[in-house]
């Protein structure tokens, strides 16, 4: 009977095995390996390396710097700030240290401003106007409108830097 048994299960047709290995890995996972040995091959090549911490060096301080001037303009500001300390991140162990430091206090603050008053929020909101037309007018965009509808004679609007 044993050995009906053996040639039953030879000639029975066999499933292939239910393991997660055969499954392919989520697309996520597989672009993150890819990333990671394409971030290997990098480093170990000094000079590559070199080359590639210099670009995002520079890549991301561009887009913190910008992130930093867009701060009181209505828009994405802040998130433009975190994607470039972001960046930095990705290489720079004190650009990770910071970017955790300001998302707290970020945090802190928002949640801060969202128990005030109205009075206070009015107020704040007021500060960041005066804020953005400070800029603009050290920019001298008010005196360049003036000119385009015809007011170019009110040269207090003209940028002291101009």
């Amino acid at each position: 009977m044993s050995e009906s048994g053996e040639q039953s299960t030879a000639t029975a047709p066999q499933s292939p095995p239910q393991s997660s290995t055969l499954t392919p890995p989520p697309r996520h996972r597989t672009m993150r390996a890819r990333l990671r040995l394409f971030r290997a091959r990098v480093r170990a090549k000094p000079k590559t390396n070199k080359a590639w911490r210099i670009g995002i060096g520079i890549l991301g301080t561009i887009v913190l710097v910008l992130g930093v001037i867009a701060i009181p303009y209505p828009g994405p500001g802040w998130l433009i700030v975190f994607a470039g300390l972001g960046i930095l991140a990705t290489e720079f162990t004190w650009a990770g240290r910071l970017l955790h430091f300001a998302r707290r206090h970020y945090d802190r603050w928002m949640a801060w401003v969202g128990r005030q008053h109205v009075v206070v929020k009015c107020l704040l909101g007021l500060l960041t106007c005066a804020i953005v037309l400070a800029t603009l007018w050290l920019l001298g965009a008010p005196y360049l409108v003036a000119k385009l509808v015809g007011l170019g004679h009110w040269t207090w609007l003209q940028s002291p830097f101009a």
